[in-house]
């Protein structure tokens, strides 16, 4: 059943991305460094109110000696201008994902997961093992420079840290963003407790509320 329900979702999703006469309000959700972010909000602050910005984080996650510090937002109006933003991401080497209203009015019960690559792969992994019925309908990840530090605990002189830094980042972090479609009701909890037990940020489309 929801095999189905996929197909009929990526068909539209196809056949939206190449009819550029519509014009409609979509959602979507950027992810990568604080530069390209900080350029993206600059972007929809600027669109003269035809995007407006839904909100913004700034994520810090400590694994055991090592922070790693990426930003991402969500973003919902006019598909030109978003699309635009999107490709100014992609080249960047930022992740995006887009959100028509085609998906949220198919009552989909639809999560997007922001988290490292490989942290996202072990949840989905858990969630298939659960026999849970969902599906991944778009997925993208980051190429870009992604902040790694050593924390601020370590008891190390400033210089030996900075010294250090150029050694951590040289071993980039992946990001991904994915959206997925949850099948049953009773589900939904299920997910969102594996994600976030595994330090994913989880938005759920139902909580999302727009003023069209």
């Amino acid at each position: 059943m929801i095999e189905d329900n996929i197909r009929m979702l990526r068909q539209a999703a196809r056949i939206n991305q190449d009819d550029k006469s519509i014009d409609d309000d979509i959602w979507c959700i950027i992810a990568g460094n604080v530069d390209l972010i900080d350029d993206i909000a600059y972007k929809a602050i600027a669109s003269k109110n035809t995007v407006k910005i839904l909100f913004r984080e700034h994520v810090s996650l400590s694994e055991g000696k090592l922070s790693k510090k990426f930003d991402f937002i969500m973003l919902y109006g006019n598909s030109r201008r978003i699309e635009e933003f999107g490709r100014i991401s992609l080249s960047r080497g930022g992740a995006y994902i887009k959100v028509s209203h085609f998906y949220i009015n198919e009552g989909s019960k639809l999560m997007v997961f922001v988290a490292p690559d490989d942290v996202v792969r072990d949840s989905v992994s858990t969630i298939e093992k659960l026999r849970i019925p969902f599906a991944i309908l778009q997925e993208s990840q980051t190429t870009g420079f992604i902040n790694v530090e050593i924390n601020d605990d370590v008891k190390l002189p400033g210089f030996i840290k900075s010294a250090l830094k150029p050694f951590y980042n040289a071993n980039e972090v992946v990001l991904s963003t994915i959206l997925i479609s949850v099948e049953n009701d009773e589900d939904v909890e299920k997910v969102q407790s594996i994600a976030t037990s595994n330090k994913i940020f989880v938005i759920d489309f139902k909580d999302i509320i727009t003023e069209d």
